[in-house]
């Protein structure tokens, strides 16, 4: 969602007239609402409808899928994009009943619900690559092209409340450690030292954000350190709040770093086994890789569970950089910089 968002802003220049819409499920409803360059969120709860499928409550989930449906269709859109080229997303596509459907690097069977299939291009170390190309061949302005997520106002007091309820009132450092694959994790005691160093060099907490998922790891990572362990207290849009205000983000290839990039937050991206975007378009975020022979593994690592690549960054190397960072003035001049909302 958050690659993709500067797609929206390059279809109002182009078609200044047109609705746009964004069909989400609920946990990013809030950030997309905010776009000031889309009209519509329009909301599937994938969640409530697998939940009635194993309730078994099929009568009801047939009523509301051909409810949501017709809701859809009555739109009358002319066009769809499906931007993540899976078969869940393409079928949204071709049940809008759109009559031009174009698919990037559709997989999965997608591309038979198509009726344009933009092939992904070459991989590049540029942030958002694909949809900048999926941009360019659609004819679509890409320079600048910003990424654009919004925070509500309840959700920047949902925010604020709960970091006065953990003591923090002033600036704060926000961790990012946790995603799905282990080989694109650093290691706990990094994050410790890490934590220690900047307390001490700079006088800022850190406050470590995750899903609910991450709550035993975050509690093993945080053991008796200064860490303060929010992961699985925020919802999505809370935890971007609290990334819309940090001084300085550090994090693992996740969403919620990549967050800090389109808040324009000063930010360190730690890379391992997934290829890095090296030009992230933005001053105020840099990237800290040592690639190896073996890399990007992506989901496939070789080194047994050694994951040299992320052991090899040091928690003095992520110091120098945070220090680099803290003194920008800002996003450089000629660059294609992150626009807030």
């Amino acid at each position: 969602m958050i690659f993709a968002s500067p797609l929206v802003g390059a279809l109002r220049q182009r078609y200044p007239e047109a609705h746009i819409a964004w069909l989400a499920e609920p946990p990013v409803r809030d950030m997309l609402s905010r776009h000031p360059d889309l009209d519509e969120v329009i909301v599937w709860d994938k969640a409530r409808w697998r939940a009635l499928w194993r309730e078994r409550r099929f009568r009801t989930l047939g009523r509301e899928a051909r409810a949501f449906l017709r809701e859809l269709r009555a739109r009358r859109f002319d066009t769809a994009i499906d931007a993540q080229g899976l078969l869940k997303s393409g079928v949204w596509a071709w049940a809008s009943g759109a009559s031009r459907r174009i698919g990037l690097g559709s997989r999965e069977g997608s591309r038979y619900l198509m009726t344009e299939v933009i092939d992904k291009p070459a991989a590049s170390d540029r942030i958002g690559f694909e949809y900048r190309e999926l941009a360019r061949r659609l004819g679509l302005e890409t320079r600048p092209f910003p990424m654009r997520v919004g925070v509500s106002p309840e959700d920047e007091k949902a925010a604020r409340s709960l970091l006065h309820d953990r003591g923090v009132a002033g600036d704060y450092v926000v961790f990012c450690p946790f995603t799905t694959r282990p080989q694109k994790h650093w290691f706990d005691e990094s994050w410790r030292a890490l934590a220690k160093r900047l307390q001490r060099e700079t006088g800022l907490p850190a406050i470590m954000l995750g899903g609910p998922a991450d709550r035993p790891a975050a509690a093993e990572l945080a053991g008796d350190s200064a860490i303060i362990d929010l992961a699985g207290e925020t919802s999505i849009p809370q935890a971007a709040a609290i990334i819309s205000r940090c001084r300085l983000l550090i994090g693992v290839d996740t969403g919620l770093t990549h967050l800090g990039t389109a808040f324009e937050r000063p930010t360190v991206c730690l890379f391992g086994s997934t290829r890095p975007y090296l030009r992230t378009d933005s001053a105020l975020t840099t990237v800290i890789h040592h690639p190896r022979d073996c890399s990007p593994c992506r989901r496939n690592p070789t080194c047994g569970g050694a994951f040299t690549c992320m052991r090899e960054i040091t928690p003095e190397a992520v110091v120098r950089e945070v220090h680099r960072l803290m003194v920008r003035p800002g996003p450089r001049p000629d660059s294609d910089t992150m626009t807030v909302l």
